[in-house]
């Protein structure tokens, strides 16, 4: 079953980032039993090429590959999706002409703006009418919800046909507030509990949130929530936080 499916059953699927651009990241990730992994294009150094090797591991592993890329760039939609990607995550969509820009990059016209090309995707130029359909049907649009304006403008945004789930970034979130990290101020509660409200009202489109902390509780507080599509952390943060944990542990053991 494609993600798009999956997140349109009603079911939750829980994912992660990749920064670090070495295919054994993305084996390691994809066998850990995660639904999506998304490569992060854009707060890492991964390259295009970089992208395409990990988008490929990520598949023959059976999980769906999503980009987040580094801006709402038609050309860089294009490109990521031609690599492979199953779907984008799109940064900073703060209002309904940003949703409809990002789906546009994505579909082929009619639906959409996207230029034609030959590549990955639609394998090496041999399967481009099984690409465009697939494209049509089950590629994933993901819009992040992490400024204030777009909690504000939230509901045109997700009323835009062909987005399909938005995750909520909680660092940026509650920066557009002058609150980075404040995440029990009183405003950034507000306006938590306002997401949750609209997404309510829009419940054809998956609501979701980055997790950033490796720990499971935090995962289940928000699911609990209400939230459906779950991004769990990132690479990094699992090595360095296992890593702190038992080397804390064997130093206090040693004393």
């Amino acid at each position: 079953m494609s993600l798009k499916r999956k997140m349109k059953s009603g079911n939750v699927t829980v994912g992660s980032w990749i920064t670090l651009g070495h295919p054994a990241i993305a084996e390691i990730m994809a066998n850990a039993g995660f639904d999506w992994l998304t490569v992060d294009m854009e707060h890492s150094a991964i390259t295009l090429h970089q992208a395409q090797q990990l988008i490929q591991v990520i598949e023959l592993c059976g999980v769906a590959p999503l980009v987040r890329v580094g801006e709402n760039s038609e050309n860089l939609i294009k490109r990521v999706m031609d690599a492979g990607a199953h779907g984008v995550i799109i940064p900073m969509v703060n209002t309904r002409e940003d949703a409809i820009k990002a789906v546009s990059s994505v579909k082929y016209p009619p639906a959409g703006k996207r230029g034609v090309g030959l590549a990955r995707a639609q394998g090496y130029g041999l399967e481009f009418e099984r690409y465009r359909q697939w494209v049509s049907a089950d590629s994933v649009v993901i819009v992040q919800i992490e400024h204030i304006n777009a909690v504000n403008n939230m509901e045109s945004i997700l009323a835009v046909d062909g987005v399909d789930g938005f995750l909520v970034g909680p660092y940026d979130l509650s920066g557009s507030m002058g609150r980075p990290g404040e995440f029990d101020h009183p405003d950034v509660i507000a306006a938590l509990e306002r997401v949750l409200e609209i997404a309510r009202l829009h419940n054809n489109v998956v609501p979701g949130f980055h997790v950033i902390p490796p720990e499971f509780e935090e995962l289940r507080v928000k699911i609990q929530e209400g939230y459906k599509l779950i991004g769990f952390s990132l690479d990094i943060m699992f090595l360095g936080k296992k890593c702190n944990n038992e080397m804390t542990r064997i130093a206090e053991w040693i004393k």
